[in-house]
Order: structure tokens, then C-alpha cells, then sequence
């Protein structure tokens, strides 16, 4: 099969079209002829050396695609040839073949095709697992997202408003703003021309909002507890400008904050199952009804993956950036 292979890691240069033998199946798993590969932040990580895959994971790139099911191993009776599934994997999804843990896989939601399907995996299971398990996120309360127009700030925005929050995000231009707004957001704050955290307070009159789901890290720490509401909770998801700040526990105490946080990837196959079960129920029928929908920025042949790469490290795109292997029959 073909993959795309990042030697020994370094700029996005160094990805290239390699060729290897497929996998092999294993108990329990499936293997995906990959139409489609959803590109993350963590892929840019890996690639940088960064972010190596847990043991036992393909050292290839690529955390979610859509495809074809090619083979199955003996004790899976949960899928069958021929099935159209997306697919939350630990590694290897940038390739014609992947190998998948069957109780990651979801059919693709019904009016979706192959290409959109593929941008729901890494964002949905983390934002729900996140901004919903973790944070409790429930009808009523408010929702501040940072980094509102990538995958998971639009996949947040519109979970959050069809269950009933009042959301506001901070993104990095008037441009993007306007998409969150349209998306869902009852405010979007350019972080660049604007103080959120004065935005936020005014917004909120002063009471501040429930759940934060924060990327940035160390620089908006403080300023995340200070916009927190009695009983708030701080879900951390990225650290991607600094991973050291200082917490004055008093203040969590008195105002009885939740601080939380986590990663998907290292998470085990029960669990990322669970949250498989979890999206079918609950936001599989939002998918298929229309009223949430992955946002998609472009669709690349994967062999120009160092092009989305650089779309991705540029910061200036709105929504997922999926390469395409295999177009659908």
C-alpha cells in the first residue's frame, strides 16, 4: 500500500509518499481501505517528533478516516465487508490501508459522504468526551471556547448550541468571528483587537461562565480561573503555548472550581468505545438531521499532505483539513 511516510521527523518537507505492506488484522479489529484521513494538531506534533504514538500504535500519521471495510478479523461480528464506517484510530491513518480497533468504528451518519465523515472522529470524541463528560456541560449554562474556528472550536460551538448552552469563543480575526457567530456563537472575540477576558465579563454581567475548553495553556490560565463562575470547571485539552502556570488554591477552593483536562490518543480502546456509543446515541442523529455538521476547510490528494500541513501550522484556515486516497465508488 501507499502511506505517508515523516522520516525522522522535522518541517512538513519531509513528508513523502512511501510505499509498505498493508497491515495485518488482529482479534478484535478491522482493517479500512481509507477513502479519506481527517489532518489534526497532533499529527503536527508527531511529524515535529513531538508526539510519539503509544506502544503499539502505527507509527504512521493520522488519528481518523472514513472508508471501506477491506477485511475483519474472526471474533468481530459488529461490522461487515463492504461497510462505509469512520473511524478513530491511534496512529496510521495516513495510508491507503488502516488497521482499527472495531468498537472505534461508527457508520457513516446517513446524507453524510465519505469526505465529511472523515472530519468527525478526532474532533467529536474529543469534545465530547471534554466539554460534556469531563465538563459537564449542560442546557442553560455558557460555554467559552478558545480557538473557536479550528475543527474543535466549530465542532464545540455547534454541540454546545444544539444542547442548549450559550457559547462564546475567541478566534483570530474578523473573519473567522463572523463564521463562529453564523455557526452558533452569541459572540466571538478577536483576541488580537480585543480584551476577552473584559468581553467575557461584560457578556456574562459579570458572572463569568460554566465551562472553559482551553488549548493555549500557561499565558490564559489565570485568566481563565478569573472568568470562571462559581462551580465552573476548566477542561485544558492543549498546552500548546506553555504547560507551567501558578494556581492560587484558595481561589479554586472558595469558588469551588473544577480544573480537568485530558487527552484523547493514549486513552484505552474501552474508552474511546464508550465515547463511540455515547456520539451514536446522542449526536449521530444531530449529524444526520443536518442541524450539526463537520466544517471542512479543504480536501487535498494526500499526496500533497505537506501543503495541508502547512494550511494547518499557518493558523489562517476555518474548520478540518482532510486528505482524499481513495474517492468514493
Amino acid at each position: 500500500m501507499k502511506y505517508i511516510d515523516h522520516g525522522a521527523g522535522g518541517d512538513p518537507g519531509v513528508l513523502r509518499v512511501a510505499e509498505g505492506p498493508r497491515p495485518e488484522v488482529r482479534p478484535g479489529c478491522v482493517i479500512i481501505e481509507v477513502q479519506y484521513a481527517g489532518v489534526n494538531g497532533p499529527d503536527i506534533l508527531q511529524r515535529k517528533g513531538l508526539y510519539p504514538p503509544p506502544p503499539g500504535a502505527s507509527p504512521v500519521l493520522g488519528l481518523e478516516v472514513a472508508g471501506r471495510v477491506a477485511e475483519i478479523a474472526p471474533d468481530v461480528n459488529s461490522l461487515r465487508l463492504g461497510d462505509m464506517v469512520c473511524a478513530l484510530t491511534p496512529g496510521g491513518g495516513y495510508a491507503e490501508y488502516c488497521l482499527v480497533d472495531a468498537s472505534n468504528c461508527l457508520p457513516i451518519p446517513c446524507g453524510l459522504t465519505a469526505r465529511e465523515a472523515a472530519a468527525i472522529p478526532e474532533t467529536f470524541f474529543t469534545v465530547w468526551t471534554n466539554a460534556f463528560d469531563r465538563g459537564r456541560l449542560a442546557s442553560g449554562e455558557t460555554l467559552l471556547v478558545h480557538g473557536g474556528s479550528g475543527g474543535i472550536g466549530t465542532t464545540a460551538i455547534q454541540l454546545a448550541k444544539a444542547f442548549g448552552a450559550r457559547v462564546f469563543t475567541t478566534v483570530g480575526s474578523a473573519e473567522k468571528a463572523a463564521f463562529c457567530v453564523k455557526l452558533g456563537a452569541e459572540a466571538a472575540i478577536n483576541y488580537r483587537e480585543q480584551d476577552f477576558v473584559a468581553e467575557v465579563t461584560q457578556l456574562t454581567h459579570g458572572e463569568g461562565v460554566d465551562v472553559i475548553l482551553d488549548m493555549v495553556g500557561a499565558p490564559y490560565f489565570e485568566k481563565n480561573l478569573g472568568l470562571l463562575a462559581t462551580d465552573g470547571r476548566l477542561v485544558q485539552i492543549a498546552v500548546r503555548e506553555g504547560n507551567k502556570a501558578t494556581l492560587n488554591l484558595a481561589t479554586m477552593m472558595v469558588r469551588r472550581l473544577t480544573l480537568t483536562g485530558s487527552t484523547l490518543r493514549p486513552q484505552t480502546v474501552g474508552r474511546k468505545a464508550a465515547i463511540a456509543r455515547e456520539l451514536e446515541k446522542q449526536v449521530w442523529p444531530l449529524l444526520e438531521s443536518g442541524g450539526v455538521k463537520p466544517v471542512i476547510h479543504a480536501t487535498l490528494p494526500f499526496e500533497r499532505v505537506a501543503d495541508a500541513h502547512r494550511m494547518i501550522e499557518d493558523g489562517a484556515h476555518i474548520g478540518k483539513i482532510v486528505l482524499e486516497f481513495k474517492a468514493a465508488e
